[in-house]
This record gives structure tokens, C-alpha cells and sequence, in this order.
């Protein structure tokens, strides 16, 4: 008997934030959309829990999905990892997926891809790119796999460019434009000209304040191809996530979900994973980018798991 004879399997999924940022949460819907659309699944979601990373709001979102006795909750975002190892306990009886999670258990995997090497990448790019020799990155919160993408870029930047400086801060909100803006502007003050934003809603201050700048700055987006939507983007570090949630369901659905798994899609997959680059990029780097790119598809970089510099600081401009 199949999964179309029986009665239907139920997923139920989080995406904690805005289904319309053009970026990670609306990758979130459209793999929801995906389930709904090609799965034989009753699947439903619950998005806008919070701006940040607030354990106790996604805890409750999870046991409030958890009520209904799906046969799987699939957690949108790394910043679930914390709620998910608790909440799945409550629920021995329900499988939890979180997506670019890195936690797993006896009812628990996380399935993810592999954003750090597009952001590995995106830190080569502005190595070879910056003319100041000064970077900006702008994240909300500081769950591991933001953690990962920031290590990754670091150390992209500094493989192509030793005396490159990152300026890193972390805003405490993914989606207030004018808190990311208000970091942006002091990073762009301080002589970054690219930054690179870890962001949903709140991207749109960033790029706000590279365009209203005077000096000649540019983005880095990630997840989606920001490249088609601005022109100040000169690359982004893309990674799909929505294939990850589909691939989850897809997997329970014909019995090749595991638990205390972790399922990663990489650079091999370009239609998922890939630094994406805009036309101001010059063909020479083009071409350094593409060597990169084969060289970790063989196996040849690996990307460090520890950031090795400093942050920003907002209210005083240093490096500590």
C-alpha cells in the first residue's frame, strides 16, 4: 500500500519570519509551497513567530504545531536548533527536521545546504574586489549556522587577500531595516565599500545605505539572486534552502527520512549552491571565482568551523 492508498501524512512547518523577504523565510515558503504542490502531504505553516532568535517564542510556536500530532514538524532556520532539542523531547512521538539546523536525536535531523560554501566564495570575491581593503558584515542573530557562514567568509577573504579587513557586527534583528541600516552606516563610514548582509527583512536598510552613500559601495546578498533584483549587488552567495525543506518531506514521504541524521546539499548541486556574480564583476575574477568553485567541488577547501577575527563594534566603531 502506498502513502496515496492510506491516509495522508501531516507536516506542519515553521518559518519564523517574514514569508516576503526575498531571502531565507520566503525559501521556507516556497519548499512549503513545493510539498503542498507535489506531495501527496497535508501540510501546513505558521510564519512571523519572531525577529530574532527568541527560544522561548519558537518553543511555543513548536509545541502549538506540535498539539495537532503531525507525523512531522519541519523547523525553518538555524536559530530552531536550542527550541527543537527541547520541544522534541516533550514529543518523542514526532519527527523534527530543522533546516540548516545542526542538531539531531532519536526523533530528530537537520537537513541543510551548504550556505558556507557560497559564502566561502563571497569572501573570495570581495578579497579580490575591495579597493579600501575594509568589509562589512551585517548579521541579525547568531545561531551556528550564521556563525559557520561568517567563519567561511572570513576565511575566503583573507585565502585571496591577507591584509583584507573584516568589519563584523551582529544587529540583534533580522528584520528591521532601519537597525540593519543604522550598522551599515557606520561600517560604510568607517571605509568598508562591500558589504556582505546575513539578513531577511531587514536587508533593505542595508542596501538603503549603500546606495545613499557617496562613496562607491557595493552588496553581497545570500540565499537568493540578488543580483537580478539590484544593481548594487555585485554577487550573492546563493543557497536554496527551499530544496532542503522539500527534500525533508520527500523523505518522509517515501520512507527515507532517519533520524539523528544530517542530509547536506553542496556546491555540486550549482542549481541549489553557488556564488552568483553581476556584471560588475571583472571577467579575471569571474575566472578565480570558477577555479575556486571546481577546487571545493573536488575536495581541495575546506572551510574552517571557528571564526578567527574580530568584531565591530556599533557604538564605538572598534575592533575587538
Amino acid at each position: 500500500m502506498n502513502n496515496s492508498e492510506k491516509q495522508k501524512l501531516k507536516i506542519s512547518v515553521l518559518i519564523p519570519g517574514n514569508i516576503s523577504d526575498k531571502g531565507f523565510m520566503q525559501a521556507g515558503y516556497n519548499g512549503y509551497m513545493k510539498i503542498a504542490e507535489m506531495l501527496p502531504i497535508e501540510v501546513k505553516y505558521i510564519s512571523g513567530v519572531t525577529e530574532t532568535a527568541d527560544d522561548n517564542a519558537l518553543a511555543n510556536a513548536l509545541r502549538e504545531l506540535a498539539s495537532e500530532n503531525p507525523d512531522m514538524i519541519i523547523a525553518h532556520g538555524g536559530q530552531c536548533d536550542v527550541p527543537v532539542e527541547s520541544v522534541s523531547i516533550e514529543f518523542p512521538n514526532i519527527k523534527f527536521t530543522v533546516i540548516q539546523g545542526h542538531v539531531k536525536s532519536s526523533n530528530v535531523s537537520s537537513y541543510l545546504v551548504r550556505q558556507q560554501d557560497s559564502t566561502w566564495l563571497a569572501g573570495a570575491l570581495a578579497g579580490l574586489m575591495t579597493k579600501s581593503n575594509k568589509i562589512g558584515h551585517i548579521a541579525g542573530v547568531r545561531p551556528k549556522s550564521l556563525l559557520l557562514e561568517r567563519a567561511a567568509f572570513y576565511d575566503g577573504l583573507k585565502a585571496v587577500n591577507p591584509d583584507a579587513e573584516l568589519l563584523s557586527c551582529f544587529t540583534g534583528n533580522l528584520d528591521d531595516p532601519e537597525i540593519n541600516k543604522s550598522a551599515a552606516e557606520s561600517i560604510i563610514e568607517h571605509g568598508a565599500d562591500i558589504i556582505y548582509s546575513v539578513l531577511n527583512s531587514g536587508r533593505s536598510g542595508v542596501v538603503d545605505a549603500v546606495k545613499s552613500s557617496e562613496k562607491k559601495v557595493y552588496n553581497i546578498g545570500n540565499v537568493y539572486d540578488w543580483t537580478l533584483e539590484d544593481d548594487s549587488f555585485i554577487a550573492s552567495a546563493v543557497a536554496d534552502s527551499s530544496v532542503a525543506l522539500f527534500k525533508a518531506a520527500s523523505d518522509l514521504n517515501f520512507n527515507k527520512w532517519k533520524a539523528n541524521d544530517t542530509v547536506e546539499i553542496g556546491l555540486d548541486h550549482p542549481e541549489v549552491v553557488r556564488l552568483s556574480m553581476g556584471v560588475n564583476v571583472p571577467e579575471g575574477v569571474k575566472e578565480k571565482i570558477t577555479d575556486f568553485t571546481k577546487l571545493f567541488v573536488e575536495g581541495g577547501i575546506d572551510v574552517p568551523k571557528e571564526y578567527g577575527g574580530k568584531e565591530f563594534d556599533l557604538s564605538t566603531g572598534e575592533l575587538k
